[in-house]
C-alpha cells in the first residue's frame, strides 16, 4: 500500500511528478519574465517586473493549454480536428494591445516604442517555453539582452544620455522648434 498515494497531497503529487515539465515551463517563463522586467524596471521603464513576468507566465501558460488541450479534447467528438497553436496565435493580439499601451507621443516625441517591442518579446518567451524550445528560449534572452546592452553603450558614446535620433529630444527637434 503506497502511504503517498493515501494521503490527500499524495494525488497532488502525483500529477505534479506525472506533469512537472509544465510546472517547470512556468517557473521558467516566471524567472525569464522577472529577469528582462528587472532590466526594464532598472531603467525606470513603463512597463516593469510584475508586468514583463505576468506577460511571459500567461503567454507559457495559454501556450500550454493550448497544445495539451488538443490531445485532451481531439478525441472527445469523432472528426473533430484542432489546431495547437490556435490560441497561442491570439497571445499575439493581446500583446499588441498591451504594447499599444505603453507607447506616448507628446507633439514630435515618441516614448515606450522598446517597452511595446519588449512586451512582444517576452510574450514570445513565454510561447516559447510553453511549447517547449528552452535551449532555443534561453539562447535567444541572453543573446538579445547581451546585444542591447552594447546598443545602449554604443548610443551613449555617440549620441549622449538623452540626444538620440528619433527620441525627440536631440539637436534635430530644437532646430524644428527653433
Amino acid at each position: 500500500m503506497d502511504v503517498i498515494s493515501d494521503t490527500a497531497g499524495g494525488a497532488w503529487f502525483h500529477a505534479f511528478a506525472q506533469d512537472h515539465e509544465i510546472y517547470l515551463q512556468i517557473l521558467l517563463s516566471a524567472l525569464l519574465g522577472f529577469i528582462i522586467g528587472w532590466d526594464r524596471e532598472t531603467k525606470s521603464k513603463p512597463a516593469g517586473l510584475k508586468t514583463y513576468m505576468y506577460v511571459c507566465v500567461a503567454s507559457t501558460l495559454i501556450t500550454t493549454i493550448s497544445i495539451h488541450s488538443v490531445g485532451k479534447f481531439s478525441g472527445v467528438y469523432a472528426h473533430t480536428m484542432m489546431d495547437p497553436m490556435r490560441l497561442t496565435a491570439q497571445i499575439v493580439s493581446g500583446l499588441g494591445f498591451l504594447g499599444a499601451g505603453v507607447i506616448l507621443k507628446d507633439g514630435l516625441k515618441v516614448k515606450g516604442l522598446t517597452s511595446a517591442a519588449m512586451i512582444l518579446f517576452v510574450g514570445g518567451v513565454g510561447i516559447g517555453i510553453g511549447a517547449g524550445f528552452y535551449g532555443l528560449v534561453v539562447f535567444t534572452v541572453a543573446v538579445s539582452m547581451g546585444v542591447a546592452k552594447m546598443a545602449g553603450l554604443l548610443e551613449r558614446q555617440k549620441f549622449g544620455r538623452e540626444e538620440r535620433p528619433g527620441a525627440g529630444g536631440g539637436p534635430e527637434l530644437r532646430k524644428l522648434t527653433k
